[in-house]
């Protein structure tokens, strides 16, 4: 028996040209749902560090969604991995509000890629075209954040590791 992790989706670069997964015999019509993903934990720009680390920490997560305080509005995300090397580089501290170090999503604007909507309803197909950088200019993604259809709420976070589980686990 191969290892399914060892046949990586091929990736087209070409926006003419479909994203073509060798995973699709796994994935049989399921969806970013079947992925079961826990429910999102966002905080806002003001939040401390510290408060960030205790909360991804509490929960196992990687990556922590931002969100505007009075709008709720998804403002970008905070990478734990990357929080912890900036703390150990000492170029922010526990005290420091959580927007010296959150990733703010583009917006628009030249260079900036079309915000691709996540939902429950998505086709595991395209979140794993999403993670190729299919929808970023081949820049590759390691989550992707789970909204309604009109992005008005953060349902959850998926992640690479969440799909390659599913695989792992669902019989060719």
């Amino acid at each position: 028996m191969t290892d399914v992790m060892a046949q990586p989706a091929e990736v087209q670069t070409s926006a003419s040209q479909p994203f073509v997964s060798q995973w699709a015999s796994r994935y049989r019509g399921a969806t970013v749902e079947d992925l079961d993903p826990p429910a999102a934990l966002s905080l806002t720009p003001s939040d401390s560090i510290a408060h960030a680390l205790m909360s991804a920490f509490e929960r196992d997560y990687t990556h922590l969604t931002i969100v505007d305080s009075e709008t709720r509005a998804l403002l970008g995300y905070l990478s734990i991995p990357h929080l912890q090397a900036l703390l150990d580089a000492g170029r922010v501290r526990p005290e420091d509000e959580v927007r010296t170090a959150m990733v703010r999503f583009r917006r628009g604007g030249r260079g900036a890629y079309k915000y691709k909507v996540i939902t429950m309803d998505t086709p595991l197909e395209e979140l794993e075209a999403f993670f190729e950088g299919r929808e970023t200019g081949g820049q590759r993604q390691d989550f992707a954040v789970i909204t309604d259809a009109a992005r008005r709420f953060v349902l959850g976070v998926a992640t690479r590791a969440d799909l390659e589980e599913f695989v792992k686990r669902r019989p060719a």
